[in-house]
C-alpha cells in the first residue's frame, strides 16, 4: 500500500502582518487509519504517527519530485486566493 500525501503552500496567519514564509510548500502525509479515544485519557490518537510529518520545500516542483523519488502517491492542494479589504479610514464610523 503506498502512502498518500498532499502538498500545499503555507497560508499567512491571522496574527502575521507580513508574507515571511508563505512561499514555500509543504508535503504532509494523509492519515490512514481514523483516530479514537484513549480509554484511559479521553484523547483522541491513533498509532500511525506519518501524519505528524511535515516537510518543508523551496518549491512545488521540488516537492512533487521528492514524493515521486519516494513512490508517495499526492495531490496538489492549490493556494487559496488573496483577497484585499481595501476600505478608506472613514469607512470606519459608518
Amino acid at each position: 500500500m503506498t502512502k498518500t500525501c498532499r502538498i500545499y503552500q503555507r497560508v499567512k496567519n491571522a496574527m502575521q502582518s507580513g508574507r515571511a514564509r508563505t512561499d514555500s510548500w509543504i508535503l504532509e502525509f494523509e492519515p490512514t487509519t481514523a483516530q479514537k479515544p484513549d480509554p484511559l485519557t479521553g484523547w483522541n490518537g491513533g498509532g500511525d504517527t506519518s501524519n505528524q510529518v511535515r516537510i518543508a520545500f523551496p518549491t512545488l516542483e521540488a516537492a512533487k519530485a521528492y514524493a515521486e523519488r519516494e513512490g508517495y502517491g499526492f495531490h496538489v492542494v492549490p493556494a487559496p486566493e488573496r483577497k484585499l479589504k481595501l476600505q478608506a479610514y472613514a469607512d470606519n464610523f459608518r
